[in-house]
């Protein structure tokens, strides 16, 4: 890819108390990522070079005001704020919660206005950050009130492709919250997605029960039985290839996943604990079903090693590199969409 074509890649800098930092900037310390995109970290030259005098990387930074100043080759640092951040490595802190949205909300800005092509959000604390005018659980719940389209959280890593129809419910919460109307729209995105974003044309979901073994015919519960699988039976009628509900229990043990492109579960759990299990720190947390492309890392702010420089950049690496190639197939569906027998025309 010739440098001119990189890809803006924003990054909001999540908790500066965490690991996100190091591992942003551990990651653009090898040069060769400057081939891929251009970077805009979304933070302040000042805590920047405290990051990395820190941990006393080999990285040159350069501060600008807006997106437009970004040079291509550089790892642009957006000063977002002036003043100086007082970091204390592994502690929980409000003010740092301060800094993380104040992050978040110009990146999404950019987003949003397309000055960036994609996203990357390094983890937060979900308690720091509420505030009165901030009230989210999480990352996804903020951009799908910013972004057009149905926010939905997609696990994915080579081979695996977790969606859910709860994400942050609590447990109590979750059966009350599957509807059919949510079990159509969350199945549509993922569909939706599998296409547009991973170029796969005829996707295959699996869905896996609400209640322990599907609610065996009522025993465990009746929203199996009442609500999903006559979900899924209108589902199918419409040519999706949409199957389930499977027993959780067993559905990972037994490699059966591997036989579909996604799998949908009911609630948080169900989902990510395999997923995390079987992604081994490769795995992405992509937001599908908005109109722009946000990614994270499968990790948090990992307090009890934030400081010490031994944190993994696996997870972060994968989620930049997803976000860049999900861009590019998202752009080239649209161009074959609009025109089915390819790009151009040739003059023959």
């Amino acid at each position: 890819m010739k440098k001119e074509e990189n890809i803006k890649l924003g990054i909001s800098i999540g908790d500066l108390n965490g690991i996100g930092a190091e591992v942003v900037l551990k990651i653009f310390e090898d040069k060769r990522m400057l081939d891929f995109c251009t970077p805009i970290i979304f933070a302040s030259i000042k805590t920047m070079s405290f990051v990395k005098n820190h941990f006393k990387l080999d990285i040159n930074l350069n501060g600008i005001h807006n997106v437009n100043q970004a040079l291509v080759g550089r790892v642009n640092i957006l000063n977002c704020w002036k003043e100086n951040v007082n970091i204390n490595f592994g502690q929980e802190d409000i003010k740092i919660g301060e800094y993380a949205i104040k992050s978040l909300e110009q990146a999404t800005k950019a987003l949003k206005d397309e000055a960036i092509d994609v996203l990357v959000t390094a983890p937060i604390n979900k308690h720091n950050i509420q505030s009165e005018t901030f009230k989210f659980p999480g990352h996804t719940d903020y951009l799908n009130q910013e972004l057009e389209g149905n926010s939905l959280m997609f696990m994915v890593t080579e081979g695996l492709r977790v969606g859910l129809f709860t994400d942050h419910v609590p447990v109590k919460d979750i059966a009350s919250h599957i509807t059919p109307e949510l079990i159509e729209e969350k199945i549509n995105t993922v569909y939706t997605s599998l296409k547009q974003d991973f170029k796969i044309n005829k996707p295959k979901i699996a869905v896996l029960g609400i209640n322990p073994h599907t609610g065996d015919n009522g025993v465990i519960g009746n929203e199996d039985d009442d609500i999903l699988r006559p979900t899924l039976q209108k589902i199918k009628t419409s040519g999706m290839l949409v199957f389930g509900p499977y027993a959780a229990d067993s559905f990972f043990g037994s490699n059966n996943y591997k036989n579909f492109d996604a799998i949908i579960a009911s609630y948080h759990d169900q989902g990510l604990i395999p997923f995390k299990t079987l992604s081994f720190g490769q795995g992405v947390n992509y937001t599908a079903g908005l109109n722009r492309v946000r990614t994270s890392p499968d990790h948090g702010t990992a307090y009890e090693i934030a400081g010490k420089g031994t944190a993994d950049m696996s997870s972060f690496k994968e989620a930049i590199f997803t976000g860049i190639q999900i861009f590019k197939n998202r752009n080239e569906y649209k161009i074959i969409s609009q025109n089915p027998l390819g790009f151009s025309k040739r003059k023959i």
